[in-house]
């Protein structure tokens, strides 16, 4: 049981020292977690602290893959809308 922080991290430092199992390293070109030590906060919290506190979507992965903040979760955006509104601002 560990979660996964990917390459969208920004490193922003918000999620390691929330970490209550220290889990949570910096490393090039992200932070990592080291999957020995994290334990998703079972015992300590209801929710993973660093999934909680982490700005940016997609950047934290459950033990199959899936997004603990999926694309539109934090922004209320659906990723569909986004989309249609990017390529929008692109085409000007």
């Amino acid at each position: 049981m560990s979660l996964e922080i990917i390459e969208v991290c920004v490193n922003c430092w918000a999620c390691e020292p929330l970490c209550p199992n220290e889990a949570i390293y910096e490393a090039k070109p992200h932070f990592l977690i080291n999957p020995e030590k994290c334990t998703e906060c079972a015992g300590d919290y209801d929710d993973p602290q660093c999934a909680a506190i982490c700005p940016i979507e997609g950047a934290i992965l459950d033990d199959f893959g899936a997004a603990l903040n999926p694309p539109g979760s934090l922004t209320g955006i659906p990723p569909e809308k986004m989309a249609e509104v990017m390529a929008e601002m692109q085409s000007r």
